[in-house]
């Protein structure tokens, strides 16, 4: 009984609950789109089973992450559990399989074509380990990835296929990439040294710390200036734009900002971990944001519960070893 609670303790704290608010934000874009287009047809326990498997995503797909980087993570993070010993790589591997597995069944019963996202997220994890070695490349592929949720959200919640690609909704399945690209671009300061000792050549150990600090407050205007160019153009209607976005996007420019900011004057050191709560806050804030194109009230109150848990389960993985 001990061994088992001992493993479910080091499995769940693999798979930095903290970290869920990405996968789970990225979806509830989807699922909130589609019970707007569908209020009578998209069912609040359809969208409840699908966000549980959104939020559940990033931990069961961390845990591939902790296997494949094991090596740099003996320099960079020396205290986590399966670099410990203290979780059993093919116990977790397969407790990770199991669940990925129902979420195939489930979605299968639910709405078959979206196992196109499920599946093209889970390859693009293990992708991501072996692409973050290549400077850019790896933003890209976790953006991607992580943009997958917003399909999967949308088209697990949708009653029919019906799938119309608009301006609309590529700019912001694309915006959802760019700032998830953004924001393990600033998780490599914290990882310099190990990714540069394991041969991962990442954009910030290309550059160097120096010029990395520099593009780290540069870029991060860039998710703002897409936005607004994509509102410009007529890719997102204006109308679309309301007072809740306004003053949810003033709130999160000053996040990514702050963000750039603190990885500029704080580069490496344990300041390089413990701003990550302020670089999750700003790339998940920004997600809900965009859900305020068109359900207002829903994206204040997701706001305000990510900000708050977002630090909240931070807090409780204190130690920038782990």
């Amino acid at each position: 009984m001990a061994t088992t609670a001992t493993f479910l303790r080091a499995y769940v704290w693999s798979m930095r609950p903290y970290y869920s608010f990405i996968t789970g934000i990225a979806g509830w874009i989807g699922v909130a789109f589609a019970r707007f287009l569908y209020p009578e047809s998209v069912s609040v326990e359809r969208s409840a089973v699908i966000l549980v498997i959104l939020f559940l995503a990033w931990g069961t797909n961390q845990i591939v992450n902790d296997f494949l980087g094991r090596k740099e993570d003996r320099i960079n993070a020396p205290h986590r559990p399966m670099v410990t010993g203290e979780l059993n790589p093919g116990w977790a591997l397969a407790l990770s399989g199991a669940l990925h597995l129902v979420s195939v069944v489930i979605t299968l019963l639910i709405a078959p074509w979206a196992l196109v996202p499920l599946v093209a997220g889970t390859l693009l994890n293990v992708v991501y380990e072996y692409a973050k070695g290549v400077p850019v490349l790896g933003n890209v592929v976790f953006g991607v990835m992580i943009a997958m949720c917003t399909a999967y959200g949308y088209l697990a919640s949708t009653p029919n296929l019906e799938v119309v690609f608009t301006p609309a909704r590529w700019s912001v399945v694309g915006i959802v990439a760019l700032m998830n690209g953004l924001m393990t671009y600033y998780t490599y300061f914290k990882d310099y040294t190990g990714d540069r000792a394991a041969g991962k050549i990442t954009a910030v150990v290309m550059q160097g710390i120096q010029r990395s600090r520099k593009t780290a407050i540069v870029s991060s205007f860039l998710p703002s200036i897409v936005l607004w160019l994509a509102i410009a153009t007529g890719w997102i209607e204006w109308e679309s734009v309301n007072q809740t976005f306004l003053f949810l996007f003033a709130i999160t420019l000053f996040l990514q900002v702050w963000t750039g900011w603190l990885y500029y004057r704080y580069p490496t050191g344990p300041r390089a971990y413990y701003s990550l709560v302020t670089n999750f806050r700003a790339c998940v804030c920004g997600q809900v944001m965009l859900i305020a194109l068109f359900n207002p009230e829903l994206a204040l109150y997701l706001y305000v519960v990510a900000y708050v848990f977002i630090g909240f389960l931070f807090d409780l993985h204190r130690d920038p070893k782990a």
